[in-house]
């Protein structure tokens, strides 16, 4: 009988990042297999097959540098998870507030390398972000949220849902995204700790 094996996987560890490093999102595979996306289909919202494979950043790298960066000098948040001494994820928060029923920033960005997704990194920025935006004094964090399925099932998952308030900027900005929005109220009770007391 064979001992069973042990995955050796390094500690992931969080941290935010500098201007000076943010050209390092080039080290995360953003790829992704897309076998099924959300479409208004008849005016009704339906998983439809598109079978699609995103080689890259969805809007290209240097257009989701920029992002980065512009986040950074603004004074948003930046928030990196390591592994091995590898960037394997990153989220930023817009510190600009908006909206007009509740005060909202904008979960910009949130992409986990493709070898390192399903591991709960994700969900780890995710609580992060929401903690950081509610001391901000934010209400609820909002997301334009890619169609695919495997995205949407994710941010279901941390208690996001549809937006009753709809940016028309951002919603314009890619009509087959969903406008999402996270709650903060919940944020902070004893199931949720911070990643790192500095954020």
């Amino acid at each position: 009988m064979t001992a069973p094996q042990v995955l050796d996987r390094p500690e992931t560890t969080f941290r935010l990042m500098t201007e000076e490093e943010s050209g390092r999102i080039r080290e995360i595979d953003a790829s992704q297999t897309i076998g099924r996306a959300w479409r208004l289909v008849d005016g009704q919202r339906e998983l439809v097959e598109i079978q699609y494979e995103d080689p890259d950043f969805p809007n290209g790298f240097e257009d989701h540098l920029a992002r980065l960066r512009d986040t950074i000098r603004t004074g948003g948040l930046a928030l990196g998870a390591f592994r091995g001494g590898k960037l394997v994820g990153f989220c930023t928060v817009d510190r600009r507030m908006f909206g007009d029923t509740a005060r909202m920033v904008l979960l910009d960005q949130l992409f986990i390398t493709r070898e390192c997704r399903g591991q709960g990194t994700g969900r780890r920025l995710f609580q992060a972000a929401a903690l950081v935006a509610k001391g901000w004094g934010a209400d609820r964090l909002y997301i334009c949220a890619g169609s695919a399925e495997e995205t949407i099932a994710f941010y279901l998952a941390v208690g996001c849902e549809e937006a009753r308030e709809i940016d028309p900027v951002l919603a314009a900005s890619d009509p087959r995204d969903l406008q999402l929005t996270f709650e903060l109220g919940s944020i902070g009770d004893p199931s949720i700790r911070p990643i790192s007391t500095n954020l």
